[in-house]
């Protein structure tokens, strides 16, 4: 099943294989615009059924890591259109995974505050501007609290951002409500302390999620949304909410009607438990549309997740970094390129080099290897 087609409304994939989103720091300077690296970077990798974009903030105060791309200026907007039109040359599909941080900044790489749904903070670092030079991890600042027109403006740049990816010449966009950035930070009880309607009960705290998905639905169609979640993951927080997978549970509930492109579950990352077989199938009860899974699977364990009938796309990430065409390895059993140290190295910031000079299979020899391989993808890896 991973290397059959999958389609669901207007959006046709030649295989189940999904590149996950990976931050890499590449954007030109000044103005964190996409460039011919990335567009080579992202051409060579055509071959899986969709690509999800490294995390892409939709605007400057939505920023959090250094040197990241962005959608909200022209300049951005046409430096993703050489990005999409190299992968479309090479048949392949690319949403842009929209990113709103929120508290996991600094005013050094954004020029703001940060801001979350309280001013509440746990210890984090994020890449950005080092005081000796150059960049580096640097530690948080603390948030302050979004106002209800911050809330309103913030809608706004996501639907902006979303028809800035259909000018760009995506196929589609995915919101990050993952990972302790900032929809997951009004989700998740230790970020959220609001008394108003975006806090408190369950309801209110997947407000902003819901009013977020139905305004970039409403501007660009619902088969071109997707939306990635981590219940399962605790990442930018010092404790475990031990509410966040019914939270979660209750946010689909209420997005299952929208018949939405997919939801993305991130997994085995960071400080994680595994999902339980009990939660993937009650997902599967009350959220009838596509659902993707990502997180160090197999060819393997990839495929049985999709025999299962739990999930309908595998996403990977590190082997991609290294792969340029891991979906022909993987199908045709070709040993695949280690991730090792020195590829850890480059994943942030940098040229071409641990970026786009890896070679594809027939570049490096013949025959076949078993295969064998783990996969970390996320932002921070």
């Amino acid at each position: 099943m991973l290397f059959t087609p999958h389609q669901f409304g207007r959006l046709t994939l030649e295989n189940r294989v999904v590149m996950a989103p990976m931050t890499r720091s590449r954007a030109d300077q000044p103005g964190d615009v996409p460039n011919a690296l990335m567009a080579t970077y992202y051409a060579q990798r055509a071959g899986a059924g969709l690509i999800v974009s490294e995390g892409t903030p939709i605007s400057e105060v939505g920023r959090g890591y250094s040197m990241t791309p962005g959608i909200y200026t022209p300049a951005q907007v046409a430096g993703w259109k050489q990005v999409t039109d190299a992968v479309h040359r090479n048949n392949g599909k690319i949403f842009v995974q929209l990113w709103h941080v929120g508290r996991r900044s600094h005013s050094s790489i954004s020029g703001f505050t940060p801001v979350s749904a309280s001013s509440a903070k746990d210890p984090d670092k994020v890449y950005g501007p080092l005081p000796t030079g150059g960049f580096g991890m640097i530690e948080t600042e603390k948030p302050r609290a979004m106002t209800l027109a911050d809330i309103e403006d913030t809608i706004e740049d996501f639907v902006a951002a979303a028809e800035n990816a259909m000018e760009a010449g995506f196929d589609g966009v995915e919101l990050h409500a993952a990972h302790g950035y900032l929809i997951d930070q009004f989700m998740r009880l230790g970020s959220n302390t609001r008394t108003d309607g975006y806090g408190g009960s369950q309801e209110k705290r997947i407000r902003l999620l819901v009013e977020i998905t139905e305004a970039v639905v409403s501007a660009i169609g619902a088969d071109k949304v997707g939306i990635r979640v981590s219940p399962f993951v605790t990442e930018g927080y010092a404790e475990v909410d031990p509410e966040i997978p019914a939270v979660t549970l209750k946010a689909l509930e209420a997005l299952a009607p929208l018949d939405l492109a997919y939801i993305h579950f991130s997994e085995n990352i960071s400080r994680y438990t595994a999902m339980p077989e009990e939660y993937r199938q009650r997902v599967r009860e009350v959220y009838r549309n596509p659902i993707m899974v990502a997180g160090k699977y197999t060819h393997e364990t990839a495929q049985a997740m999709l025999e299962s009938g739990l999930a309908d796309l595998v996403a990977f990430g590190q082997p991609f970094i290294t792969n340029p065409d891991f979906v022909a390895r993987i199908q045709q059993g070709f040993e695949l390129t280690p991730v090792n140290y020195d590829a850890h190295a480059t994943f942030y910031g940098g040229d071409g080099k641990g970026y786009t000079d890896y070679p594809a299979y027939a570049e490096v020899g013949t025959g076949s290897a078993k295969l064998s391989f783990s996969d970390q993808p996320s932002h921070e890896f």
